[in-house]
């Protein structure tokens, strides 16, 4: 699928991982997320140190994150002190690639949370332009990122896409697992996949889950048949009982 629509480059895209109810110990926490940016850091230059966010520049650049699970581990065991805190909250990170402008990427985490309301979570906010922006966000390094989400973090479900293709595709707010992207991770506890349509790739992740592929182009809102197919496939994968919101993890 190549035509004019398919140029348009000025959407807003995003990458997330979500699941519910999983209570994990700081230190179990910390294995995961060292084990996810030892996986992110080849997927592109500009993915292989992070910082703590601040006020200033000077101030977020001064903290930049150990990614080992010791010192990762010593940051949540940190969180647990914290005054006004709940057993069972998780542990979270905001974190900044340490770029200026078109090459910044910024990563939040979520993980530990109990809460059947509250989802865990591991979202990425890709490079918005520029030469980090058209190699990330390129369906095989977005697929390897999505890969790293998913092996590292078990989630149920999750998306790649722009912020407009949800729009037009699914009510606000939208929960997480009850709608399409162009890239989109599904696990194992979800159930099997439907047949899909043609150009549609599905790549297996471990034993984990499964990765769909909408198209090998970049995907977007602004192109008619890449809207009709995400439309068809969101039909198929909801007939077949996959667009549902997440459940809580079993014990």
């Amino acid at each position: 699928m190549t035509s004019r629509y398919s140029c348009r480059m000025d959407e807003s895209y995003y990458l997330g991982t979500y699941w519910l109810a999983r209570r994990e110990t700081a230190e179990a926490c910390a294995r995961r997320a060292e084990a996810f940016f030892r996986l992110l850091a080849p997927c592109d230059p500009s993915l292989s140190q992070w910082f703590e966010k601040g006020w200033t520049l000077e101030e977020a650049l001064a903290h930049r994150c150990e990614l080992d699970a010791a010192s990762i581990a010593t940051e949540f065991s940190q969180q647990e002190w914290e005054e006004g805190r709940f057993a069972g909250e998780g542990f979270s990170l905001r974190l900044w690639n340490g770029e200026l402008h078109e090459a910044a990427s910024s990563l939040s985490l979520r993980c530990g949370d109990a809460s059947v309301w509250v989802s865990n979570l591991c979202l990425f906010n890709p490079p918005a332009e520029g030469p980090a922006e058209e190699r990330v966000l390129q369906a095989p390094v977005l697929a390897r990122i999505l890969r790293a989400m998913a092996v590292a973090f078990e989630p149920e479900w999750g998306i790649a896409t722009s912020r407009e293709l949800r729009g037009m595709l699914a009510p606000e707010p939208a929960d997480a697992g009850t709608f399409v992207g162009w890239l989109m991770y599904f696990s194992h506890r979800r159930g099997p996949l439907p047949p899909l349509p043609p150009p549609v790739h599905t790549e297996p992740v471990e034993d984990k889950g499964t990765l769909v592929i909408l198209t090998p182009e970049r995907f977007t809102a602004s192109n008619p048949a890449h809207v009709a197919l995400a439309r068809d496939v969101s039909e198929r994968l909801a007939q077949a009982g996959l667009l549902t919101p997440l459940r809580p993890c079993e014990e």
